[in-house]
């Protein structure tokens, strides 16, 4: 493919996606080679449809008419770009689970997941993203709910949650959700396990 060809092929793809979409290089590896497609991204980013977060990492940005000005990007698609590139497995941990489900409306500078690859942090703008090793049982072979679901409960500890954290919980996860948990879950922690069931209780029992 000649270099105006694949370069109109990516802008095609970036036109397409949502503002606040994050890129890597290797979600176009199917119109050319690495280096074709860090050509074009350079020229893509040069004229202002693409912001570098960091080396390799790309966004699409995102305009706020509120409050008329450029969105910064999501730490969260940040971090899952940045998995794609490495091909790990990751699941947010601590107060970033909490946040995400809804459990915790703490606004942290400090992102931080779980995964199968190396200790790696990276940092932008005022956030940083860190990676923790984990050979956690509790995170492979489950869905990305799941897995989630599991790190917020061990976050906050068994002591910690209430009637009130359950609720919310399901408000926030479908039906779906909480069935596949029960059964992808069984590995988990004991005492996770046993919200888990509760939580699948309460819904079969509302259906």
């Amino acid at each position: 493919m000649q270099r105006e060809k694949y370069t109109e092929a990516i802008k095609n793809r970036i036109e397409r996606a949502k503002f606040g979409s994050v890129f890597i290089l290797s979600d176009f590896s199917d119109i050319a080679d690495t280096d074709a497609v860090r050509k074009a991204i350079t020229r893509i980013e040069n004229e202002g449809t693409l912001t570098r977060i960091i080396r390799g990492v790309y966004y699409k940005p995102e305009f706020s008419e509120l409050l008329s000005e450029a969105v910064a990007p999501s730490p969260d698609k940040v971090a899952h770009a940045l998995a794609r590139n490495f091909g790990w497995t990751i699941v947010p941990c601590g107060d970033t689970a909490l946040n995400l489900l809804g459990l915790s409306t703490q606004v942290s500078s400090q992102w931080v997941y779980v995964s199968d690859g190396a200790y790696k942090e990276y940092s932008f703008d005022n956030t940083t993203i860190k990676f923790k090793r984990t050979t956690n049982k509790e995170i492979s072979k489950v869905s990305y709910k799941t897995a989630l679901t599991i790190q917020a409960l061990k976050a906050l500890g068994k002591e910690n949650i209430t009637d009130d954290v359950i609720f919310e919980l399901k408000k926030t996860l479908t039906s779906d959700e909480i069935n596949a948990m029960f059964d992808e879950a069984k590995a988990a922690t004991s005492w996770v396990y046993e919200y888990i069931r509760i939580m699948n209780k309460d819904v079969g029992e509302n259906l």
